[in-house]
């Protein structure tokens, strides 16, 4: 499982022409999944980007949760994050988890956020999408399990 996550002002998520979902303060996260992944992975990066502090103190330092802010997070799947370049000019996506394997393990992730009590939006399971974020100071962090 693959992680990138942005901390943002705002981020919102379209489909079809019609906004999808929208936040303000917070997290916006890609997430990637692999067919090796499974529940112990994903229950274990839930836990862990939930107490992460990545959210600007009085101080600009990054000493506060998610949770401290009243922030919120925009989740949204995310197969390319498992492309592989180094056969040619055209990624593939071998290593990424197929459908049926990932929308469950996604599913889960998104749940287990919810259950530490932050408010998560999420995008359409693979649906095209178009995505708008302010990313905020910018602060990318990239996890993998």
């Amino acid at each position: 499982m693959k992680l990138v996550i942005q901390r943002v002002k705002s981020a919102s998520v379209s489909a079809n022409g019609s906004e999808v979902s929208k936040i303000g303060k917070g997290l916006f996260l890609l997430v990637g999944l692999t067919h090796e992944d499974n529940e112990t992975e994903v229950d274990f990066l839930a836990e862990k980007v939930s107490k992460m502090r990545l959210m600007a103190d009085d101080m600009d330092k990054m000493n506060l949760t998610l949770s401290d802010v009243g922030g919120e997070m925009l989740v949204v799947s995310q197969f390319t994050l498992y492309s592989d370049t180094t056969g040619g000019n055209r990624p593939s996506f071998i290593k990424a988890a197929r459908p049926e394997v990932a929308r469950p393990l996604y599913e889960r992730f998104v749940d287990k956020l919810r259950e530490k009590g932050i408010p998560v939006k999420t995008g359409r399971f693979g649906e095209y999408m178009t995505l708008n974020t302010v990313l905020d100071g910018p602060v990318t962090i990239v996890m993998e399990n």
